[in-house]
């Protein structure tokens, strides 16, 4: 059970596990796509790689959150897109982690 008290605030990524986030910044990256480019693209992210039960738990879960949606094209090809929550969502964190990261990630300012 997912704590969603404030699943309708900017910066509700912030609470997601990272292997979600992950595949809401890829879509950003991507726009909409299969699942199978998905896993692609975090195949490539991840060390040791991603399973496709792991990813489709992950997609049921990011529907469930309405920060993805699922249409189906061609009868069975399932196509994902982020939500315009999951953009400003996404937006608001790169914002965040460009205003507060700067000290941290450049060294020798502190």
């Amino acid at each position: 059970a997912m704590n969603s008290t404030h699943s309708d605030s900017p910066d509700s990524v912030a609470d997601l596990p990272a292997g979600h986030r992950d595949l809401l910044w890829v879509l950003s990256q991507m726009g909409p796509s299969e699942s199978l480019p998905l896993k692609r693209a975090l195949s490539n992210y991840y060390t040791d790689g991603i399973d496709s039960h792991r990813l489709s738990t992950i997609l049921t879960e990011l529907v469930e959150e309405d920060l993805v949606t699922e249409h189906t094209r061609d009868h069975y090809l399932n196509e994902y897109r982020l939500t315009e929550t999951a953009r400003r969502a996404l937006s608001a964190r790169q914002a965040w982690q460009a205003g507060s990261g700067d000290d941290i990630t450049v060294g020798g300012r502190n």
